[in-house]
């Protein structure tokens, strides 16, 4: 490095310009800057053959224009496509831009100009407006995945980044919620406490954000589908049989194939972090390790319609989560430009997906009332006297962006075969809620099952309990569950309610909020245990009704009851 160093500062100075004060000056030449030390300069090294030196002369030329360019007097720093360096930005100057017309924000020490995508933001104008001129850092990250906004904005809308010693050192604001959040995981109980998924549900409304509770908790309207989901479930008894040596009992299953430790996955759900920072990863983690699969929802196909996410992870960050041997499914949502889908499927199908979960019940957002609640509401809401706009919440920033007209021939387009064909994956339609629409769909060879779904009671209100279609699909077509493999959530918190959905012919069953508490409570731990408590209820039961493994599941094992049972405490069953 030394030798180095001499080298530079020699070849420099044979550079210089007869005016350039000598070496002996107090004054140096600004290329000389490029060295980080005073010392003296040595002596020039032995001489190098003549192409050898003509190329360092060259590099060094290079080095003394850059040196001129890195001393010329402002604060700099290298640009993101390291092609050139930009100045850094004072803290003052990005807070004079704070109005409407002329907005910037800085977001993880990058200064952007937001003033032309306020009017396009899928979360409203005003969540922006408010971080004007201010570091927005806090809020995006609560909701956005990494790496979105290269693909949000162009890059003139990225003015530069912000000079971090002018970053004003203030002690953050700490509203009463945020308070609120800090004392109840301070105070929350051991993880060990938790006995079932009641518990640690409650945990996570007491630690998380009022927004994040309303979003996760938030359901359709007057929320009788949600409620009703886990009302239909009492009606389902057993008929246990005894004396069936039950020391030994095996409850694994496969789903298209892939191994599954328990007859459960972890179902699709947008923006875990909301909950913990880790989001989606932890969930990931938390299932690869105990064994389940995985439906991912991913911010990548709203990634590409350069709106706000509906995921707080990218798939490349899902997928390097994942254990080596562990299996995930994609769900998609078509987008009204079609090659956006089938780019974001080309991702999936490289990153190594093993299925595709086209989800079907959700071409408009349902009314979820308790989530509209947190909509930030102002005096000019109401603009050119037209009525102010009603939705809002988290859900908000993923409305509007797919394609409403989804239809049968979306089916047909993505198991189309040859040259047309969108995916090779298989195919799980999400969302079905009718026997009529479960005929339908197994007449298409890419479908491969179905997942009876309301959504969590999130969009129709008054929808039937899937368990509900279930049976009756059971008892009118059971033809089906010989054709493709059939697949139920909607209100599952029991390892016995699990068993249920199994004998009627399930394959396996899915649960969404379940993990997006457990992740809010405590992390990947918290999605660990959770699954921990399944495995221990779902075994207790086999074990209760006299059964050793799930292939002696039968649907004469379950009786429905027509009487009304009366639900446990629990805040399942309150609307908040």
């Amino acid at each position: 490095m030394a030798s180095l160093r001499s080298t530079v500062r020699y070849s420099v100075r044979g550079l210089r310009p007869k005016s350039t004060p000598s070496r002996n000056s107090n004054t140096l030449p600004r290329f000389v800057a490029l060295s980080t030390t005073t010392t003296p300069i040595s002596p020039p090294p032995p001489r190098r053959p003549a192409t050898t030196q003509k190329a360092v002369t060259f590099s060094l030329v290079v080095a003394a224009v850059l040196g001129l360019f890195l001393t010329s007097g402002e604060a700099t720093v290298a640009a993101d496509d390291g092609t050139h360096h930009a100045k850094l930005i004072p803290f003052q100057e990005v807070s004079e831009h704070n109005k409407k017309d002329d907005l910037w924000v800085v977001i993880r020490g990058e200064v952007y100009n937001l003033t032309d995508f306020i009017s396009i933001h899928p979360g409203g104008a005003k969540v922006i407006i408010q971080h004007a001129g201010k570091d927005a850092t806090k809020i995006f990250e609560s909701i956005h995945a990494k790496g979105l906004l290269e693909t949000m904005l162009s890059p003139s809308q990225h003015v530069g980044t912000v000079d971090p010693a002018t970053m004003p050192k203030l002690k953050p604001e700490l509203t009463d919620d945020d308070i609120r959040m800090m004392i109840n995981n301070k105070n929350k109980p051991p993880l060990g406490a938790m006995i079932n998924l009641g518990d640690i549900e409650e945990v996570a409304k007491r630690v998380m954000s009022e927004k994040a509770w309303h979003y996760y908790r938030s359901d359709a309207e007057d929320g009788y589908t949600y409620r009703n989901n886990f009302a239909a479930l009492t009606h389902y008894f057993f008929r246990p049989r005894i004396l069936r040596e039950v020391g030994q009992v095996d409850p694994s299953t496969s789903i298209l194939g892939m191994s599954c430790d328990l007859p459960i996955f972890a179902g699709p759900a947008a923006m875990a972090g909301l909950g913990h920072p880790e989001g989606e990863k932890n969930i990931v983690r938390g299932t690869g390790n105990s064994g389940i699969l995985y439906g991912v929802q991913s911010n990548d196909l709203l990634t590409e319609l350069q709106i706000s996410s509906n995921a707080s992870c990218s798939l490349e960050e899902i997928a390097a989560a994942r254990q080596p041997d562990q299996s995930l499914i994609f769900q998609l949502y078509i987008a009204k430009e079609r090659q956006v889908s089938v780019d974001v499927l080309r991702k999936v199908e490289n990153l190594g997906f093993k299925a595709v979960m086209f989800t079907v019940d959700a071409p408009v957002l349902g009314r979820r009332e308790f989530d509209m609640r947190t909509r930030i509401v102002t005096d000019d809401d109401e603009e050119d006297g037209a009525p102010p706009k009603s939705k809002g919440g988290v859900s908000a920033t993923i409305d509007g962006y797919f394609d409403v007209n989804i239809g049968w021939k979306d089916v047909e387009w993505l198991q189309a075969s040859g040259i047309d064909r969108q995916t090779k994956l298989p195919i799980i339609i999400k969302g079905i809620q009718t026997v009529d629409d479960c005929l339908l769909a197994i007449k298409y060879p890419g479908v491969k099952g179905i997942l009876i779904s309301n959504h969590g009671g999130r969009q129709a209100d008054y929808a039937p309990a899937p368990i509900d279609v279930l049976y009756e699909l059971r008892q009118k077509h059971p033809e089906v569950f010989d054709k493709v493999e059939v697949y139920v959530d909607g209100g599952f918190r029991r390892g016995t309610d699990v068993v249920k959905a199994v004998c009627l012919g399930a394959k396996a069953v899915g649960l969404g909020r379940p993990f997006l508490y457990a992740n809010a409570a405590y992390g990947e731990r918290g999605v660990s245990k959770t699954i921990q408590i399944l495995r221990e209820e779902i075994i207790n039961c086999m074990q209760q009704i006299g059964l050793t493994n799930l292939s002696q599941a039968k649907p004469e094992m379950i009786k429905y009851m027509e009487r009304t049972i009366a639900p446990p405490k629990s805040s399942d069953y309150s609307q908040e």
